[in-house]
């Protein structure tokens, strides 16, 4: 079967757009007088026949295209392509744990979660796959897909059980309050928008989603680097929602269990989740030492016990580029 050639085009940031008006001389005012809301974003444009980065492994194939925040990939696996038999060996988990949401162009595919519940899938089915499953190819053609999230190396090996990562945690700043203004409908929606986009954002960024909390999320990276930035991506990212979002950051062993991530780093993290203001990203002094890149400033935070861990830990606040004037002198060490 031909592959159909795919052409992507998103938009690199959402933007409020108004029909053209007289221009004002002040650039800070639109034509109503008030603050301008957004402005449009470069269309951006790229091909799956000329990926960003391909993955081969038996009886089947990925590419994918960054296009700024977003990652956007097609998979093409072959009739008796089976991911317990073909892909288990590679990653070395007894289940996938990536979280796949795309939609099928040809062929059929079945699931199998760990639930026990088996699912079908053929062409122009929209698909939300959870972590912790298993999945075949129906029939004698191939299975296409497109996919917008779990697209990025969800083929790759795994380190084994109990791994050295970065754990990001996130939290709507105010999700209480922010619900309490809109209906249950808008409401879902919104928070529906805030995690397609921290998905997205930890595709590019090689981060992997472990749970999510209600208005939040748990993720995984093998670089507190990328973890770092990948947090301050999603901050700005969100601000066309008007959402604002605390992050924190930890580096330390974890263990991983099916659809979950365990260990005391998982509890430093979400503890020092508990200290981070709105909009501000704190690190712990494990990552901070970890980050040698001389653009990646922070500011001492001071020492603070965690509920449930042993000791005082330093905590640090990434400085971001649009940080206040006004803000503490950063540390590069």
């Amino acid at each position: 079967m031909r592959a159909v050639p795919l052409v992507v085009t998103f938009p690199v940031a959402r933007a409020v757009v108004h029909r053209p008006a007289p221009r004002s001389t002040d650039p800070s005012r639109d034509s109503t007088g008030g603050r301008t809301i957004a402005t449009v974003a470069d269309i951006k444009r790229k091909n799956l026949r000329n990926p960003d980065e391909e993955q081969r492994f038996p009886f089947g194939r990925s590419a994918e295209v960054h296009l700024g925040q977003y990652v956007v990939g097609r998979s093409h696996l072959d009739p008796g392509w089976h991911w317990e038999e073909h892909v288990k060996p590679i990653v070395g988990t007894e289940r996938c744990q990536v979280h796949h949401i795309g939609v099928m162009i040809s062929g059929r595919m079945r699931v199998l979660t760990d639930e026990g519940s088996e699912t079908d899938f053929g062409p122009d089915d929209v698909f939300d796959i959870p972590p912790g499953h298993d999945a075949w190819v129906l029939g004698d053609e191939p299975a296409v897909s497109i996919e917008w999230v779990g697209v990025h190396g969800w083929a790759s090996p795994a380190s084994g059980d109990r791994v050295l990562a970065t754990i990001l945690f996130t939290d709507i700043v105010d999700s209480t309050a922010r619900a309490a203004q809109l209906d249950d409908r808008a409401w879902a929606r919104l928070l529906d928008d805030h995690n397609s986009l921290i998905r997205a954002t930890l595709d590019r960024f090689r981060g992997r989603e472990v749970a999510t909390t209600g208005d939040g999320l748990v993720a995984l990276f093998d670089g507190p680097e990328r973890a770092v930035r990948a947090a301050a991506a999603a901050a700005e990212g969100l601000r066309p929602l008007d959402l604002a979002i605390r992050a924190a950051l930890h580096t330390g062993e974890v263990h991983l269990v099916p659809g979950d991530v365990r260990g005391v780093a998982v509890h430093v993290a979400a503890r020092i989740l508990a200290l981070a203001e709105p909009d501000e990203i704190l690190v712990s002094d494990t990552t901070r030492s970890f980050i040698e890149n001389p653009d990646l400033a922070f500011v001492d935070r001071g020492r603070h016990a965690l509920k449930g861990v042993s000791g005082e830990r330093s905590v640090y606040a990434f400085v971001r580029d649009d940080a206040p004037d006004d803000a503490s002198a950063p540390t590069r060490e």
